[in-house]
């Protein structure tokens, strides 16, 4: 990691979400029932209003304080990671195995029933969009859990999808996340990684920004070279960084629907433990930038 040419330094900030606990354990553990993983403490500052506050209340005070308060070349925001919802690329993967997977079908767009080509969610995926969705719908309502300032979702068809479900029927003016390159998962040789043309993902998302510079063709993509771990942390450190100047600069609180390949660069890139997520997860880390 010292190679990456980085703007900012990256660090998990720990202490206050059970997924940064190694006692918990991400194959079993429910953010659904754990207010989305929020640890109840105390917060050193500042005191505490004269009315009762939810954990969450006390919590996005506690993170405003420190942004306040932050030296001027350190940010602070807290991420919501989402994963996509069940593809097809991962039922096709369940049914073959991940061997037979990775060495011929994953370099194939589909096996006649199911097609995998940037792949799409299946009902179930869908299905667990919505649950997500609502999920939030309720956290907002009764934990007043804090809205994201800015949302950013990778391109591919599977992850638009997801977030749409995820947040459009939310009923929130400021939901038009930027579709940004970088997010993606890891690329090259899987058919499923390999995403559409700008003109098919504007048609299916007319109203969602994309980036400046967003080519019309994947050019990103190779059949011959899968992405190593060393080479999509570069890219991640790049995302954060146009993530902390660009689109998510003056956001406290960022969503990021994304894959499980990119949540874990981004794990891996701050420093936080390992937390893997199955299809359609979420969750929460808070994220500390110093200026290089």
């Amino acid at each position: 990691m010292g190679s990456i040419d980085r703007k900012f330094q990256y660090e998990a900030v720990t202490g206050y979400f059970m997924q940064d606990d190694p006692k918990t354990d991400p194959a079993t553990f429910d953010y659904t029932k754990h207010n989305f993983g929020l640890i109840p403490r105390s917060y050193p500052s500042p005191p505490p209003p004269s009315t009762p506050q939810t954990q969450w209340q006390l919590f996005a005070a506690h993170l405003a304080h420190l942004t306040a308060t932050a030296p001027p070349a350190t940010a602070y925001k807290l991420l919501y990671l989402a994963r996509h919802g069940e593809g097809e690329h991962n039922v096709a993967e369940a049914l073959y195995g991940t061997k037979a997977w990775d060495d011929y079908w994953s370099k194939l767009t589909g096996d006649g029933t199911l097609f995998w080509d940037d792949a799409r969610l299946t009902p179930v995926g869908e299905g667990q969009a919505r649950d997500a969705g609502e999920f939030f719908r309720a956290q907002f309502a009764e934990q007043k859990m804090p809205v994201p300032g800015a949302w950013i979702a990778s391109p591919l068809m599977r992850c638009l999808r997801t977030a749409e479900l995820e947040w459009a029927e939310l009923g929130l003016e400021a939901f038009r996340p930027t579709i940004k390159e970088l997010a993606r998962e890891v690329m090259g040789e899987h058919t499923c990684d390999r995403r559409s043309s700008r003109s098919v993902i504007h048609a299916a998302y007319p109203d969602w920004p994309i980036e400046e510079g967003f080519t019309e063709e994947d050019e990103l993509w190779r059949a011959d070279h899968r992405e190593t771990f060393a080479e999509h942390d570069v890219r991640t450190v790049r995302f954060l960084d146009q993530v902390f100047e660009g689109e998510g600069r003056e956001a406290g609180v960022l969503s990021l629907t994304s894959h499980s390949g990119a949540i874990a660069s981004l794990m891996r890139v701050v420093g936080h433990r390992e937390f893997r997520l199955g299809t359609g997860g979420m969750v929460p880390v808070l994220v500390k930038a110093t200026r290089l």
